[in-house]
């Protein structure tokens, strides 16, 4: 079946991804406030019966001194990915694009190809013969990812480039989540290492008192946050970029984002930001101090977040971006050692495609990103 693409109201796009169990953050019409310098509209896939079936938030960037766009769907489009027949939806979405000026399309698939569970991880690594976990046999393979795979190649769709192991400049396809369903408080707990609990309970022990912030409480957040990258050398976000996060989340659904803060004898030593849609529980960015590590306010407040997102229907709590590598000697093995620890799962996406509308321009601007 072919479907006709348009353009849909934020209020129909908002409605459409309600009815879902789970849409990505990065697919509601919100986060198109958060990246307002880029140019967004919502898409919809209209069946023969012009009923609203998919839904798609598309971020155009501008190349610079072309009137031509990169049209990006961060973490999606939401539409059947488990069709035999892509073709009838993503062939509708690159004529629309292309007529709207976009040189090229790019996709953020949500479609889940292997999971690893607790016990294959940690055996991974102890093993000092295995570097990476894709090398590691899956405790599950998803045959629908397999025919995406397939069915995306041949409609000229290229696949993501490893990059940094992992890491690249959208966003990740391997992340870490702990499946929350049909799982009580008790059993969560029981789930994780004996660092964790050790850690929770520590952190109980010394008083520390998780809560949850307001808008107002975000320089605060952002004072340790930028702490944080300092630390750990990365480029911080200014504070104005989490003001217009909250304002934008928080208008779509009063209880789309939280703060939350962790503090020790008054002392802030860890924050958080928390994100859910549905069904789905996001640990968005986080800080710690240096001092007073050793009350472990990061784990009390992980802890916190995933029992109120629990509380709140979650049935995942997605812990976000890991690599796949599992090399002791590699300074990302720490990443997916820290997340084990809560007893969850590495999940593999089929991750970000381009379909290049105009190969030249695409060419040029693949090896602009190249040199940057």
């Amino acid at each position: 079946m072919g479907y006709q693409v348009r353009t849909i109201t934020s209020a129909e796009h908002v409605a459409f991804n309600a009815a879902r169990p789970s849409v990505s953050f990065l697919q509601t019409p919100a986060w198109a406030k958060v990246k307002s310098e880029w140019r967004s509209e919502s898409l919809g896939w209209y069946d023969d019966r012009d009923q609203l079936v998919g839904a798609g938030l598309v971020l155009h960037r501008k190349l610079p001194r072309i009137n031509r766009t990169l049209a990006y769907l961060p973490e999606g489009p939401v539409i059947d990915w488990g069709s035999d027949d892509l073709a009838g939806w993503l062939q509708p979405l690159a004529a629309y694009l292309k007529k709207r000026g976009a040189f090229a399309v790019r996709i953020g698939t949500p479609v889940v190809t292997r999971r690893w569970g607790t016990a294959t991880i940690k055996a991974a690594l102890a093993d000092p013969a295995v570097t990476k976990l894709s090398d590691v046999s899956p405790d599950e393979i998803n045959a629908a990812a397999t025919r995406a795979y397939g069915q995306l190649r041949h409609l000229g769709w290229l696949p993501p480039k490893d990059d940094d192991g992992g890491f690249a400049a959208g966003q990740p396809r391997w992340v870490f989540q702990l499946p929350l369903a049909d799982k009580s408080e008790d059993q969560l707990l029981k789930g994780m290492n004996q660092l964790w609990r050790r850690n929770i309970k520590k952190a109980a022990k010394s008083g520390v008192v998780v809560t949850q912030g307001k808008k107002e409480d975000l320089p605060d957040f952002h004072r340790i946050y930028t702490e944080t990258a300092e630390r750990d050398h990365f480029t911080p976000r200014p504070l104005s970029y989490f003001q217009t996060m909250f304002d934008a989340l928080l208008a779509e659904d009063p209880d789309r984002i939280r703060l939350y803060l962790a503090h020790h004898e008054r002392d802030l030593v860890a924050a958080t930001t928390w994100v859910r849609v549905g069904e789905h529980a996001w640990y968005s960015y986080g800080a710690s101090t240096t001092a007073k590590r050793d009350v472990r306010g990061s784990n009390a407040v992980q802890w916190q977040m995933i029992t109120d997102a629990k509380d709140a229907g979650a049935t995942v709590y997605d812990l976000r971006g890991i690599t796949d590598t599992v090399d002791s000697d590699d300074p990302h093995a720490g990443l997916i050692q820290f997340k084990v620890g809560t007893g969850g799962e590495a999940v593999e996406y089929l991750g970000e495609w381009d379909l290049p509308l105009n190969k030249l321009l695409y060419k040029a601007f693949t090896l602009y990103l190249s040199r940057r």
